[in-house]
């Protein structure tokens, strides 16, 4: 008899271990997916938040709306599958303004263009652009069935073509391009093979819509090291006065990286005595 009520006391206990379990299981299931809530909401917030401090730096734009229609082009869409077209009423809610004689285009070639544009307000580059200065150095996507902004999983720029980003650089290029304007420069790098590369934004999209109705020359500055690879005498530069509009007319000039830090650095240097 003794034995018998052992038996069941023991039973009992072993339900009751089972139910603890499956009861703490459940309450870290719980915990684990308000804390991936809680972080996939405050990763939503914070791209939002970056989008929305760094437009407000440029006083003259409705930032809701501007948020408003860059969410439109991607949201709920397969991030494989946005077209330059998408960003159009992102670029109608903020558009770009002409600087003429101002208006600087690069081809890898970035640190050394911002490095020198932030010392010296010579020159606008598309980064300096509300567009291009919220969005410079971020990731963004949507999908299907969803109405949030991942920053994460989203497809790299070689992976499609009409990726939620590298569309966005295209069709906000191409806008640059079309309020280009009196004499342009673009910064090419000397220490490439190819520096006017036919598949860069530079050759695809922003030089053949230079337009002679507006733009009068494009100078280029080729930025050389000691060791260069290219400079001015390289034959992709022949494609480039190919595609370059009749009635423009161009001019390429070898400078050392050293002499463009040299000049951004001090501010006695006019910017037309850099090169």
């Amino acid at each position: 008899m003794e034995h018998e009520q052992s038996r069941r006391l023991e039973k009992r206990r072993r339900k009751r271990c089972v139910i603890l379990i499956v009861i703490v299981v459940l309450i870290v299931i719980v915990i684990i997916a308000v804390v991936l809530g809680l972080t996939l909401r405050q990763n939503k917030s914070e791209f939002e938040s970056t989008f929305l401090s760094r437009c407000e730096k440029f006083n003259q734009y409705d930032c809701k709306k501007v948020w408003g229609a860059f969410q439109q082009a991607y949201v709920n869409k397969d991030p494989c599958k946005v077209p330059v077209e998408a960003y159009d009423p992102l670029i109608a809610a903020a558009p770009f303004k002409p600087q003429c004689n101002r208006m600087m285009f690069w081809s890898k070639t970035k640190d050394v263009v911002h490095g020198f544009t932030e010392k010296k307000d010579c020159f606008v580059t598309l980064e300096d652009t509300l567009l291009g200065s919220v969005l410079d150095g971020l990731t963004w996507c949507g999908k299907e069935g969803s109405k949030d902004t991942f920053t994460t999983g989203c497809p790299g720029w070689s992976e499609c073509e009409n990726n939620t980003v590298r569309s966005f650089w295209n069709r906000a290029s191409a806008a640059f391009a079309d309020v280009a304007c009196g004499d342009v420069t673009a910064m090419l790098n000397g220490s490439i093979n190819t520096p006017f590369n036919p598949t860069s934004i530079f050759a695809s999209v922003e030089v053949p819509r230079f337009n002679a109705s507006r733009v009068k020359n494009l100078n280029v500055v080729m930025v050389i090291q000691k060791n260069n690879i290219s400079n001015c005498t390289d034959p992709s530069l022949k494609n480039l006065t190919q595609v370059l509009d009749t009635g423009i007319t161009y001019s390429c000039k070898d400078v050392s990286e050293s002499r463009i830090q040299e000049c951004g650095a001090k501010p006695e240097i006019a910017c037309g005595a850099c090169w």
